[in-house]
């Protein structure tokens, strides 16, 4: 028997995406942090998608030396990344 609660695994895949981010860059709290990682324990498409984002930040930080981005900036990317995922979501469902 797994020790995950099933309520931390079931979520929407596309809320995960969107915060995908925030558990590559440690900025969500713990019951966030548990609630991701157990969906990514279980969903096997998630978990691919989270490795791709944690190897595209890798690069990223090898390339740009760690420089990070202003503030305003990463609020901005944050919510145009989760438009692209609701909206890729939605347009997914429509089919």
């Amino acid at each position: 028997m797994s020790d995950i609660d099933p309520e931390l695994t079931q979520l929407d895949c596309s809320a995960v995406i969107a915060d995908v981010w925030l558990l590559l860059d440690n900025e969500c709290d713990e019951n966030a942090r548990k609630r991701l990682q157990g969906h990514l324990d279980t969903c096997p498409s998630c978990l691919a998608h989270y490795g791709i984002e944690r190897q595209l930040k890798a690069l990223v930080n090898r390339k740009c030396g760690g420089d990070q981005a202003p503030q305003g900036l990463r609020d901005r990317l944050r919510v145009e990344i989760r438009k692209t995922v609701i909206v890729q979501e939605v347009a997914e469902t429509d089919r």
